[in-house]
Parts: C-alpha cells; sequence; structure tokens
C-alpha cells in the first residue's frame, strides 16, 4: 500500500524573488531525504503563492525498504591483534555498523583480507520517520535573507504562520515555533478563508475554492493567456518581459489581468523612461504598437476577482500618474544641467580609493579610446568622435533620472546629449559604450561606440588588476567576465583588426601614467590567462568540438577573428564527410611536430641532404611557405592549410625513406631543422596532436 503526503507551509508574504529558489530547495531536500530514508515514492510535486510552500508526494510507501548488504571494515592487519583478538578498529567498526563481531568474516579484495559484516536492517514504518524528518527539512532550509520572530530561534525567509502534513489522511504531528500541524490550510487573504484538506489530493482544489491557485505552471498559464487575449481584443503589441512576469507570479495568489490609461502628454518622454518606471516601480506591463512605439496604456495583474476591477484600474492609473510626474519632472530638470558642469561633478565621486575619481576613469577612458582609434587606423572625424564620446560617456551618473532609475544610464546620457547639440555618432556612442550590458545583449552597433566600450571596459579590468583584484572561484564583484566576454563579443561583432596584446598595451600604457603597484609585464599575463577562458567560451558556444577548441587555443588566440576562423575549419573537417582523409593529413603533421619538438634551430643546409626525399620535402615546403604565410597573414586559414596538406605525400615519402635521428650530429640537426620550418607553419594553425579521433 502507499499513501500521498502533503506539506504546506504557511507563511507572511515572502519577497517574490525568492520564492522560486524556496521551491526547489524543498524539493531538492524531499527528494533527498525520501531517497537516504530508503522510502519509496512515485513522484514529487511543488507548489507555490506568495504565502505558502507546499510538497506533494504521490504514492509513498508505509514501509521503509529493508537492508542488506555487505561492508567492509579495516583489513585483517589491522583487525586484529598479536593473539588473534579483536582489535580496538575492529570493535569500532562493529559499533558503527551495529553487529556484533560475531559477525566478522574476512574476504580478499585486490590481494588484501579485509573484515567484511553481513549488515541487515528492517525497515520501520513511514508514519513514525515523517515527523522528525519533515521538522528538520523545514528547519533546514536557507535563504538569501532570514527573519526571527518573537523569541523563536529558528532563522526563516518570513514567519511561519499555519503547517499543514498529511500522510494520507492521517496528520503528521510537528511543530515549529509553537505553530502545531493539521489539515487546515488558509484561503486568499481578503476572499478566501480557512478550509479542511481532508487528503493531500484534494489540495488545489480545496485551495481553488478559496481563490488561491498554488499550481505555479497554472497560475503563469492564466495571466499570459489573459494578457495575450487582451492583447488580441485591442490590437496591442504588450511586452512581456520575463523577468516581470517571473515576479508578477509570485505576487498573486489568484491572478486577473486588467489594463488602464495615462495621459498622452507623457509620450513626450523618452519611452525607455517611461517603460522603466512602469516595470521597476508599479510591475506594469507597457504597451506598443506594431512599430514598437509605447502607447499611453498599461496593463497589470490583480491579486484577486474582476469585482470592481474597473475601480481598481482607476487607483492604479492615479498610482502610475504620480510616478510618471516625478518622472517627467525628473527629466525637465536635468535639462537644464550643462554637459560640462556634470563633468565637474564627476570630480567628486570616488570610483575606488585606489584608481580615483570617476572624473580619474573618465580620462583613462578617453586616453585608451584616442590610442585605440589610432591603432585601428580609423578617418578623422571617427576618432574625434570617439574621443568625444569618451570624454562625456558618464556625464549622466549625476542626472536625478540616472540616480532614480541606475538601469536608464547611458540610455539618458544619449538623449540629453542629443538635445545639448552633441553630434549623432557622440549621442549614439554615449548609450553603446555600456553594450553588451548582459550576456545575450548586442554589441555596440557603430565604431564609435565600439571603441568607447572597448576603452571602458579594458580599462576597468586592467585597473582592477594593476591593483590586484582578480576573479577567483566564484566571486567577481566588478563583473570583470562580462567585461571581458563583452570584449571578446565587441571585437568579432565588428570584426575588427584589433590583437588583444593591443588592447593590454593601450590600457596598460595609461595606467602607468598614473603609477602601478604591479609590473605591467606581471599584469599583461594575468589577463592573458583571464581572456583565454572568455575566448575558450565563445568557441565552445559556437558548437566547436572540445577537442578542436584545446587544437586551436594550444596555438594562440591574440587575433580573435582568425582564431574563430580556424576553429569553425578544424571542425568542420575532423567532423565532416572528408574526415577519414583528414585524419591521414593530421597523421604527417603529427609526425613532423613530433620530432620538430627536438630541433635547436632552424638553420638547414641542402647540401647535408643524404636521400632524395629530403630534398623533395624540402623543396615542396619551400614552393608552399609563401603562400602559406601570405594566407595565415591575410586570415584566409582555408588556403594556409590547402597549400600545406599539399606536402602529406612528401611527409609520407620523407618517413619511408629517412632516420631522422642519425647517427652523425651535423645531420641529424639538419634534419631536425627542415621538420622544424614545417612544423611552425603548421602550429600556426593549430596543435593538431589534440585532436581526437
Amino acid at each position: 500500500m502507499a499513501k500521498d503526503l502533503l506539506l504546506e507551509i504557511g507563511l507572511e508574504e515572502v519577497p517574490a524573488r525568492f520564492v522560486r529558489g524556496a521551491m526547489n530547495q524543498l524539493k531538492e531536500k524531499a527528494v533527498k531525504w525520501f531517497d537516504d530514508s530508503r522510502i519509496p515514492y512515485e513522484t514529487v510535486e511543488i507548489f507555490a503563492t506568495p504565502r505558502r510552500l507546499a510538497l506533494y508526494v504521490q504514492g509513498v510507501a508505509e514501509k521503509q525498504e529493508d537492508v542488506n548488504e555487505q561492508v567492509k571494515g579495516p583489513s585483517r592487519k589491522i583487525a586484529l591483534d598479536d593473539q588473534g583478538n579483536w582489535s580496538k578498529a575492529a570493535l569500532g567498526f562493529a559499533r558503527s555498523q551495529g553487529v556484533e563481531p560475531e559477525q566478522f568474516f574476512f574476504q580478499e579484495l585486490g590481494g588484501v583480507e579485509y573484515v567484511y559484516a553481513n549488515k541487515s536492517s528492517v525497515g520501520t514504518e513511514t508514519a513514525s520517520v515523517l515527523s522528525e524528518g519533515l521538522t528538520n527539512l523545514i528547519t533546514s532550509m536557507s535563504f538569501p535573507k532570514n527573519m526571527r520572530w518573537g523569541n523563536y530561534e529558528l532563522k526563516f525567509v518570513r514567519p511561519i504562520k499555519w503547517i499543514v502534513a498529511l500522510f494520507g489522511t492521517d496528520i503528521i504531528p510537528l511543530q515549529i515555533t509553537n505553530v502545531q500541524s493539521g489539515n487546515v490550510s488558509r484561503g486568499h487573504r481578503f476572499l478566501g478563508e480557512e478550509t479542511v484538506v481532508a487528503s493531500p489530493s484534494d489540495y488545489k482544489e480545496r485551495l481553488r475554492e478559496q481563490h488561491v491557485i498554488v499550481d505555479v505552471e497554472e497560475r503563469e498559464q492564466i495571466i499570459v493567456s489573459q494578457i495575450q487575449e487582451l492583447a488580441k481584443e485591442k490590437s496591442w503589441e504588450i511586452a512581456i518581459k520575463e523577468d516581470l512576469l517571473e515576479e508578477v507570479l509570485f505576487l498573486v495568489e489568484y491572478p486577473n489581468v486588467l489594463y488602464g490609461t495615462f495621459d498622452p502628454a507623457f509620450l513626450n518622454i523618452p519611452q525607455e523612461v517611461l517603460i522603466t518606471s512602469m516595470r521597476e516601480h508599479q510591475r506594469y506591463f507597457p504597451v506598443l504598437n506594431a512599430e514598437g512605439q509605447l502607447q499611453p496604456f498599461f496593463v497589470t495583474v490583480r491579486n484577486g476577482d474582476r469585482t470592481s476591477i474597473e475601480n481598481v484600474a482607476k487607483g492604479n492609473e492615479k498610482v502610475l500618474r504620480a510616478r510618471l510626474s516625478d518622472a517627467k519632472f525628473f527629466y525637465e530638470e536635468d535639462q537644464k544641467l550643462a554637459i560640462n558642469d556634470a563633468l565637474a561633478k564627476l570630480e567628486n565621486i570616488v570610483y575606488h580609493e585606489e584608481l580615483g575619481t570617476v572624473a580619474d576613469k573618465v580620462r583613462r577612458i578617453r586616453a585608451t579610446a584616442d590610442l585605440l582609434a589610432s591603432k585601428l587606423g580609423v578617418d578623422a572625424d571617427t576618432a574625434a568622435a570617439a574621443s568625444r564620446a569618451a570624454d562625456i560617456c558618464k556625464f549622466d551618473l549625476v542626472t536625478q533620472m540616472v540616480y532614480e532609475f541606475p538601469e536608464l544610464q547611458g540610455i539618458m546620457g544619449e538623449d540629453y546629449a542629443r538635445k545639448a547639440g552633441e553630434g549623432e555618432a557622440v549621442a549614439q556612442a554615449i548609450n553603446e559604450h555600456y553594450q553588451p550590458r548582459f550576456a545575450g545583449d548586442r554589441a555596440p552597433a557603430s565604431v564609435v561606440g565600439a571603441i568607447v566600450s572597448l576603452a571602458d571596459k579594458i580599462d576597468t579590468i586592467a585597473g582592477c588588476f594593476s591593483i590586484g583584484i582578480i576573479p577567483t572561484g566564484s566571486q567577481d564583484p566588478y563583473a570583470l567576465r562580462r567585461q571581458a566576454s563583452g570584449i571578446v563579443q565587441i571585437i568579432l561583432a565588428q570584426g575588427l583588426d584589433l590583437k588583444l596584446t593591443d588592447l593590454f598595451d593601450a590600457a596598460l600604457e595609461v595606467h602607468a601614467a598614473r603609477g602601478m603597484k604591479r609590473s605591467s609585464e606581471e599584469i599583461r599575463n594575468d589577463l592573458n590567462d583571464f581572456f583565454a577562458l572568455r575566448v575558450k567560451n565563445v568557441l565552445s558556444e559556437q558548437a566547436n568540438r572540445y577537442d578542436v577548441v584545446d587544437a586551436v587555443m594550444a596555438t594562440g588566440f591574440n587575433d580573435l577573428r582568425i582564431t574563430v576562423e580556424r576553429a569553425a575549419l578544424i571542425n568542420e573537417l575532423a567532423s565532416g564527410n572528408e574526415r577519414s582523409e583528414f585524419k591521414l593529413t593530421i597523421d604527417a603533421f603529427n609526425r613532423v611536430c613530433n620530432l620538430a619538438s627536438k630541433a635547436e634551430s632552424r638553420s638547414v643546409n641542402s647540401a647535408l641532404f643524404e636521400e632524395a626525399a629530403e630534398g623533395a620535402l624540402y623543396e615542396q615546403w619551400q614552393k608552399a611557405h609563401p603562400a602559406v604565410a601570405k594566407a595565415i597573414a591575410e586570415g584566409d586559414i582555408a588556403s594556409a592549410l590547402a597549400n600545406l596538406s599539399s606536402l602529406k605525400q612528401a611527409i609520407n615519402a620523407y618517413f619511408d625513406s629517412v632516420m631522422v635521428m642519425a647517427k652523425d650530429d651535423a645531420v641529424r640537426s639538419n634534419r631536425l631543422a627542415s621538420l622544424a620550418l614545417i612544423a611552425d607553419d603548421i602550429t600556426a594553425i593549430a596543435d593538431f596532436s589534440k585532436l581526437v579521433w
């Protein structure tokens, strides 16, 4: 026989951002406890609302499984003393396993005899262990922020108000912070009342009767479907942002979608401001037209039924009007602030105590941007725009709008700069220099924006590395990994002819002017190692085989564009229809590279060739080498590899007739030198020995 189990933890309203994690934690802990307790079950479901976490386990066995297993103890040498009596180690093993020494027997394992015992345990009734087990399960939960209440020692996400604990129709007796378990749950705070849950299978329906949708997926489906129906009815585009939907999902127990309006006059404010205000302050979904332009409507979700929903809409409109009026005031006041006055205020904002003020950082960004523009060889107008954009890229940090909504940094800067008469390229770059802001975000679309973004990001990374702030483990308080990934993304997206070492050198040159605690060479080595992981991640995300990634990375990644091309080409050849033929070519390459590693020079004397195959291979390489070098310099990896592959037959013929490690020192060195020259061309593409066939 099997029974269903229900555990509901009733709480004061839990912050929405904590609920999903609490759900997952409760399920993980429950599954582990059932498994460790040898209690079979069928399925585990988790339900949650702002006021409850619930665990529903179907098909729980009424009895633990019996145990009958062999357990290994100490070796015979340790288990017996000189007189042949059981040692303290053996007796300790017996106690730990709950067996008597008389049950011991010896068994050989790996040529050594060990003590073994047959450990048997009869499973107890499940009901007898549930009380203690579920109590420990609840009290062992942890949260990003905890509370204590009354005089209780327990720390929990919010005070526990009621507990439902059922095994079949029987109440599981447990008590936490003076709350006694029972079979009475509580419905919606305003629409519902207490309800008796007679058995676990009744739980969802009893709560539904009390205006609580406990199933998270069902609640989400209700919200999304109602929004979609409203959008269809009104011919609107309602922007459903996933993180906002997730938050709303855990703010309501009984969702009903409604809409309201706001004064179209507010549309004179940039729509990013209005959308941010609606989403961040009010948890509203903005309404757009087919062209993506904001409309004077909003959509929200009520935690309740549709009674007097028109009044609810009016109340939301009143609150939003006040929010948008604040935004309008901030926006208008900000435009009275001259850019130069804003920049002066940056002198008083500390960026980092060892790296100076935000104004100091801006000056470094401009100096770095100027060096990068020169390195990239951009035209004078682009260089001037990049220099000006870098000069004023942070001015909006002191505006009231960005103070109120930090996520609008750059967005407001672009708008204010345009209104202040700055050029379009400069205004656009102020916004773009923050991109990509997060994983999956787009890179700057303009070259000016890309230059300033690269300068900003490498200044942050190099500055932190210069004072010893280097991410370790999961710790990365300055988001340096994200900044580095952004740099890689920008260079690849823009196709910039910029090597990582050029980027490092520019930043280190600028930082050296202020004085650094660490040497440039030491920082450069750390930067190289740090970016290696970011590049490796990019190559892996592009669906390249792990061994291909290793082969390409082993020969350097300084030129990101060529690194990506090398990986793509080798991955295609190693995985495609020509795989067998490519393997034969790689086998020849690897024979060359293995012996070339012993070479001490690259000086070849053709007069020392003793075999015809030596001269033939060297002559073919001399013809192929200029084309290979030219192709690699131009980034045409396919041509470079094709020219090298033409040597395969000559390489095989060489090894069939030539003993490379000749007794004569001069002949041996000459043969190794000729192979080393060929190997240099091969390894300029990849370390093919790392490919796995």
